[in-house]
């Protein structure tokens, strides 16, 4: 992936940066998408995309490294905010095979994992279909990639 770290900053209520991520977020728990907000999107920004990433996991597929949980885009540039179990946007394909959100869910006794949720700004609004794969994804919006950011959150199953 492409890198134009911003100012951009990601937070969410459920977790602080490099804080232990809510069971309830978690596929032990209710496997809800946390919700997110952002602020500082660099001028021009058009749109975005979310995408939750573990680098941690013990994974190497179509020589990419990790697991990702959830890819989301489609985000208009007035959406500063998702909700928890949001039905924003469009749902990418995650690693799991399936669409939308699919939370912290690490091999037992692998230790603490480290989740990063990415905010990408876009300088062109979007029209993707669903179910795209993150590296789908990054194809088409690398080019249009202004600004990003990241929060990070950490799980580890008992």
């Amino acid at each position: 992936m492409a890198f134009a770290l911003s100012t951009m900053r990601l937070t969410s209520p459920a977790f602080e940066d490099g804080g232990a991520i809510p069971a309830i977020h978690t596929g032990e728990g209710d496997d809800l998408s946390p919700a997110l907000a952002w602020q500082g999107a660099p001028e021009g920004t058009k749109s975005f995309a979310v995408i939750c990433h573990d680098p941690d996991a013990p994974l190497v597929q179509h020589g990419a490294y990790g697991f990702v949980h959830w890819v989301l885009y489609n985000l208009p540039a007035s959406t500063t905010s998702l909700e928890e179990a949001t039905r924003a946007g469009t749902r990418g394909k995650n690693d799991f095979g399936k669409t939308g959100y699919g939370g912290p869910m690490p091999p037992e006794g692998h230790g603490l994992h480290r989740y990063y949720f990415w905010v990408l700004a876009l300088d062109k609004a979007t029209d993707l279909p669903e179910g795209l794969s993150l590296p789908e994804l990054l194809k088409q919006v690398e080019p249009h990639l202004i600004g990003m950011n990241r929060l990070v959150g950490a799980y580890q199953r008992d």
